[in-house]
């Protein structure tokens, strides 16, 4: 490796990063560990992905889509809300004295 060459996978202050040209077989490998954490090493780019082997990973998956799904539903309510309040409004007169 000549000097001018970055490496192209490594640690940055404790955070691994990868950017070697991924294939199908490592991406699949990396998200599927039994047998390692909830967190593992990105098959590219920097930081951690989720282990789907692990069940923490589908707990975490559960409720994020649970809060989107709430998050949606709110509003979703507050559009409608909205139309409602505004097919209520009738015109108002207003009388000005001189």
């Amino acid at each position: 490796m000549a000097d001018d060459e970055k490496p192209e996978t490594g640690t940055i202050l404790g955070v691994p990063y990868n950017f070697e040209r991924p294939n199908l077989r490592r991406l699949l490998s990396s998200y599927w560990q039994p047998g390692k954490g909830m967190l593992v090493e990105k098959p590219f780019g920097v930081g951690y992905t989720l282990n789907l082997a692990s069940w923490r990973s589908w707990v975490v998956i559960a409720v994020a889509a649970a809060l989107f799904y709430q998050e949606r539903s709110a509003s979703d309510e507050e559009d409608e809300e909205s139309v409602d309040e505004e097919e209520e409004d009738e015109p108002v007169e207003v009388i000005v004295e001189d």
